[in-house]
């Protein structure tokens, strides 16, 4: 499977993410924000994480508006499996592919730990290979990760079960004392109705081999190279 990483001016997880697909048996390609095109033999995108243009403005804010990003949002409505990791989040809600946006952290402050995620939904291309209701762990590493949409919204996806992944205890309790930046409803991880495009704080491109010490993110990218 062929899977473009887009590189924007200040990304710095496009060889990580590069680095996890192809340990997993992957095709990595590295895509320049100013292309118009994707190559002809793609099956799905991976929007790494970073700071795109210093996070100038907002984070993701210009990148969305990058030529390559016009040719990802008609990929994306054929069907195409798009994945937002961190910065690729703040993205794709700046480009309009998944709704809300990515807001200051509650204590202001930049947060680099690993939390607990709950398993919310199983159903998509990303976690299939998850147990509905598991508990793993990824790393985080952000300033802007607190999740706000409308309320009318969040009770829309919520009832369309577009929640993946929520911040939770060990014992997978998403209450506010799991909440390490002040997302709505714990929220870390959510897809378009579709299910193709996923938005996720966590980075499990950092956590997908044994080296690092957990492998808790490898099922996430396996399942996106066997969707």
């Amino acid at each position: 499977m062929s899977i473009a990483v887009i590189t924007f001016p200040a990304s710095n997880c496009d060889r990580d993410a590069a680095v996890a697909v192809e340990a997993l048996g992957g095709r990595a390609m590295f895509v320049h924000h100013g292309e118009t095109s994707l190559p002809g033999n793609l099956d799905a995108v991976i929007l790494p994480g970073g700071f795109s243009y210093g996070d100038y403005l907002r984070p993701g804010c210009m990148a969305a508006h990058s030529p390559i990003m016009r040719e990802i949002k008609n990929k994306a409505e054929a069907g195409m499996p798009v994945l937002g990791i961190c910065n690729g989040f703040q993205l794709l809600t700046e480009a309009g592919l998944l709704p809300g946006a990515l807001l200051r952290n509650r204590d202001l402050l930049f947060i680099y730990r690993e939390v607990h995620l709950l398993v919310e939904r199983n159903i998509s291309p990303f976690m299939h290979l998850y147990r509905q209701g598991a508990v793993v762990t990824m790393p985080i590493a952000h300033k802007d990760g607190n999740y706000y949409v409308d309320a009318e919204t969040l009770k829309r996806i919520e009832g369309e079960g577009r929640i993946v992944l929520r911040y939770c205890s060990a014992e997978g309790n998403a209450n506010i004392d799991a909440n390490p930046n002040g997302s709505l409803n714990n929220i870390a991880a959510l897809c378009n109705g579709a299910g193709n495009v996923l938005g996720m704080m966590p980075h499990p491109e950092r956590c997908a081999d044994a080296v690092l010490g957990n492998t808790d993110g490898e099922a996430l990218l396996r399942g996106l190279l066997q969707a």
